[in-house]
């Protein structure tokens, strides 16, 4: 356990000197000059009272906007959250919990791990989950280095993806030197045709999202036979809700399966902290990073956990690590699992079918206006349209307490309907938009 106590300047030269330096500058000469700061570089206030502290906060906050009426998704998504579900995960048991160095004393938070892993895995149809990663991004980029092999070191991922998971995948890939390759979208989905042209004998994996970024169900099926076709794994990553509606990534033949699980249980919270769930089939089960709780037997016959399969670079030789990821979103993931517990099988559907209604009755409305969609396809809860003015219809929707869809490059808004949005909402963001156009 490290230490929060500080050393003292005295503490610090001796140690300096110990390690055979005669003062800082020596240490840090290996630093260039031009990104090397000195006292007095940082713009840094004096000191203020706990009273001025609070009043200067406060102003500050004043100035964040905060909309009632919200038809912005984009991987961020406003849902309904039972009380249950704060009054649960805010224990000072689990908030004040560390990640557990001696795990099996901590029975309690490895059940409540056991239990997300559980739910992850029936809510997706595979066969094993680790206990959660940083976020949705990370853990798509940890599968994709799941499936990289000494001889199958080519990634091809989707350009339908969210751009944020793109370029997390592209940041891994560059630091692992794997090769990634982007197959182009058609008609706002993975291009098929082009995919099985590149394809190749070096494929390690084929990464795709879905539904993707322009809210679209991927042909996940074809393309996870395209995949293993080609001798590669296949990589889906699903918004959890959906899958209460849609085939899972097991049905869809999916090797790893990830995801953003934001929309269970957790608020927008100004981006974070979020959760990345893992899971895989049984024949990756060794290679997914993080950590796995298992359920055995103590010495008493009775019920208990313990962390197993800890493929990371704490536990094995870094060089046969498959990752450096050492921790998990704990509380995240006792989040999910509360929210998941507490609305069950018919619930988490009802969600995603209000979802979908909701989502379908805004493209019908905005669509008799003049809003069409950009590309033809199933969708679940988000659409693009393409519209004139775009810059005026959101600035108008401001106005009015609406924060309206993402735009997008080309004249285009990503919009966005949840179970949070009324029909009478609706009806006005299109009276508004209407008057616009």
């Amino acid at each position: 356990m490290g230490s929060f106590v500080p050393d003292t300047k005295t503490k610090q030269e001796e140690m300096l000197h110990e390690i055979g330096y005669a003062d800082w500058d020596a240490l840090f000469a290996d630093v260039p000059e031009s990104v090397r700061m000195q006292p007095g570089d940082l713009a840094i206030p004096v000191g203020m009272s706990e009273l001025a502290v609070m009043r200067e906060m406060k102003r500050l906050a004043a100035e964040n906007v905060r909309f009632e009426h919200v038809f912005r998704g984009a991987g961020a998504y406003r849902r309904f959250i039972p009380a249950i579900v704060g009054r649960v995960a805010r224990k000072e048991s689990f908030v004040t919990a560390y990640t557990p160095y001696q795990a099996e004393i901590s029975q309690g938070i490895l059940q409540s791990i056991f239990e997300f892993q559980t739910m992850i895995c029936e809510l997706t149809g595979m066969d094993v989950a680790n206990a959660s990663v940083y976020d949705g991004a990370t853990a798509a980029a940890e599968a994709a280095g799941m499936c990289v092999e000494r001889k199958r070191a080519v990634v091809f991922i989707s350009e339908t993806v969210h751009p944020d998971l793109m370029r997390v995948v592209s940041t891994y890939c560059f630091g692992r030197n794997t090769e990634l390759k982007t197959v182009p979208a058609k008609d706002g989905v993975t291009d098929t045709d082009a995919l099985k042209a590149l394809l190749c004998e070096t494929s390690a994996c084929v990464l795709i999202q879905s539904p993707n970024f322009n809210g679209i169900l991927e042909p996940s099926k074809e393309i996870g036979k395209l995949a293993h076709e080609a001798s590669a794994k296949f990589v889906m990553s699903c918004d959890p809700v959906s899958l209460a509606l849609f085939e899972t990534p097991a049905e869809c033949g999916a090797d790893v399966a990830v995801g953003e699980g934001q929309s269970l249980g957790m608020s927008l919270s100004w981006g974070g902290p979020y959760l990345g769930y893992m899971v895989a089939t049984s024949a990756m089960m060794r290679k997914l990073p993080g950590r796995i709780v298992g359920e055995t037997k103590d010495k008493d016959g009775k019920r208990a956990f313990v962390l197993t399969l800890q493929a990371r670079e704490q536990h094995i030789r870094r060089e046969k690590a498959g990752s450096n990821i050492c921790s998990n979103e704990a509380l995240c993931a006792l989040t999910a699992s509360v929210y998941l517990a507490a609305m069950g099988p018919d619930g988490l559907k009802e969600v995603a079918l209000q979802s979908y209604a909701k989502a379908h009755y805004l493209q019908s409305e905005l669509a008799k206006i003049g809003l069409t969609l950009a590309s033809e396809g199933e969708f679940f809860d988000e659409f693009v349209t393409v519209c004139p003015r775009t810059e005026n219809i959101l600035t108008a929707l401001e106005q009015k307490g609406y924060l309206g869809g993402l735009p997008l490059f080309g004249n285009k808004i990503l919009w966005c309907a949840t179970e949070m949005n009324t029909r009478d909402e609706i009806d006005e963001l299109v009276s508004i938009v209407k008057e616009v156009l």
